[in-house]
């Protein structure tokens, strides 16, 4: 059979014709455009309009290449939202979760419920980008909107909607916005009760293989529209190939989410002190997981310098990093000032300024600092998962664009002393595909999925490197690391 994924990441979105066949899984790219935000009067917006335009673009230029695709899903990011009135319309194009908005809402939220209750409620970690903290400001700022507003849509379940009329929230992308009750799968009526958000613009919470309808676009033959994981994640996660329940996985990609697979979600008090999030995943699973600023400070970087007149090509500032023997300094990735768009460069520079480091001056410099900083940060959610889970998590898988990076990669493999499987690149497309095999009946279920994945893909591994020197090295950037984390500098 052949299925048609679309993938929005923050970064760019794409349209993938996938087919099984006896020799596994096939992907071909159809259609692949930018995904730039939009500043309007101080407010961060997606482009939403345009990327349905892009989605209907991919779409006819997919069924005109191939006829007889069965079915199409749509994954994108997780958190933001869209609000329809009475009449279906979009009252407004939905906010970029890095717009400052959402800055000082988490401590006037916790004036109102503790954290420990709202990571009851939700088992969700506490970032500034959650759709909870998102509503609230909204609730602050414009509580008209909500007055007004009968339907809330996450990203996914928009363009859901604009493809079939049917309006749903698909559980993998609602357990991201916090405001999910991780016992039960359903909306936290009592979170958003204490809150005083409106409960009635929610929607049935359906799971990844549902039918949602048939697509319903002029010039185009009508599709089955199905669930796949629509957080973007949760279809990367449903194609790490690991044949080992005790591994540990990285979605690697514009965030980096680092994190286990477990039947059901995790709400102990150790979860809570290291900040840990619960989110949904195929089979009525959840991803016991981590949120990393991931690639974002890279991808930045490279827009920076593209900006001053050096674009560069991701394999080739893969290999700037590598020209460094070692890293002159380290930041934490998750530092506030790195979450906003602009001057990565610069706001590095600043922090190790900060921190009474030395400054990373040159291309590469800056490059393997980021790759050190990164390394050492999955070092640190990795031994905090373990003594969470009580169990030693080997090896690290790496999946999404990010596998492609080596030097990260190798990197990772030190400072975490664990072997690294790297790939498959295009794991969200694959996982997608799947979901949407399981539904049509071309994969019996979701536990043959991994098998089908190991078959289809292939792999890269990294191995640490056993030179005493080099160990030691990593052992004292990951003091150094915990040190910045511990002692975080004001910047302005």
């Amino acid at each position: 059979m052949k299925y048609l994924a679309f993938d929005l990441g923050a970064d760019s979105g794409r349209a993938m014709l996938g087919s099984l066949s006896s020799t596994g899984l096939e992907l071909k790219e159809i259609h692949r455009f930018p995904n730039v935000p939009v500043s309007v009067r101080g407010t961060l917006h997606w482009d939403t309009l345009r990327l349905w335009h892009e989605i209907q673009q991919g779409l006819h230029k997919a069924v005109h290449a191939e006829p007889e695709i069965q079915s199409l899903g749509l994954d994108t990011w997780g958190c933001d939202f869209a609000l329809l009135d009475a009449q279906d319309r979009m009252m407004h194009s939905p906010v970029h979760y890095r717009d400052g908005r959402t800055m000082d809402v988490m401590e006037t939220a916790f004036q109102i419920v503790a954290p420990e209750r709202i990571f009851a409620l939700s088992g969700i970690q506490f970032i500034m980008v959650n759709t909870l903290f998102q509503l609230l400001a909204v609730q602050r700022d414009s509580p008209a909107d909500l007055d007004h507003a009968r339907t809330f849509l996450t990203m996914p379940d928009l363009f859901n909607f604009w493809l079939t009329g049917q309006k749903v929230n698909e559980f993998t992308n609602a357990s991201t916005t916090q405001c999910l009750n991780p016992r039960t799968m359903n909306w936290s009526l009592d979170l958003l009760n204490s809150f005083g958000l409106p409960t009635g613009i929610f929607q049935e919470v359906v799971h990844p293989g549902f039918v949602v309808g048939t697509s319903q676009i002029p010039d185009c033959p009508a599709l089955q529209v199905v669930t796949p994981a629509c957080h973007d994640t949760g279809s990367a996660v449903a194609a790490v190939p690991a044949g080992n329940a005790d591994c540990i996985w990285i979605s690697s990609g514009t965030w980096s989410i680092m994190g286990v697979v477990v039947p059901e979600a995790i709400l102990s008090s150790k979860a809570l002190q290291h900040n840990f999030t619960n989110e949904g995943g195929i089979d009525y699973a959840y991803r016991f997981c981590k949120n990393i600023m991931g690639l974002w400070l890279l991808q930045e970087c490279r827009r920076t310098w593209a900006s001053e007149g050096s674009l560069y090509a991701y394999a080739e500032l893969d290999e700037l990093s590598r020209q460094e023997a070692s890293a002159v300094a380290l930041v934490d990735p998750d530092h506030g000032s790195f979450l906003a768009p602009g001057a990565m460069p610069q706001r590095i520079q600043k922090y190790c300024l900060a921190t009474g480091q030395p400054v990373p001056d040159s291309k590469s410099e800056i490059l393997r600092c980021i790759n050190d900083s990164l390394a050492l940060k999955y070092r640190w959610v990795l031994t905090r998962m373990e003594e969470t889970l009580e169990r030693v998590l080997d090896p690290i898988h790496i999946v999404g664009g990010g596998s492609r990076n080596a030097g990260l990669n190798q990197a990772t493999a030190d400072a975490t002393h664990r072997l690294v499987v790297a790939g498959p690149a295009e794991a969200t497309a694959t996982g997608n595909v799947m979901v949407q095999a399981v539904a049509r009946g071309e994969i019996d279920s979701f536990q043959e999925i991994g098998a089908v994945v190991r078959g289809s893909v292939s792999t890269r591994e990294f191995e640490p490197v056993a030179d005493p020197a080099v160990r030691a090295y990593w052992d004292e950037g990951f003091q150094r690391l915990q040190t910045l984390m511990a002692n975080p500098p004001t910047l302005t």
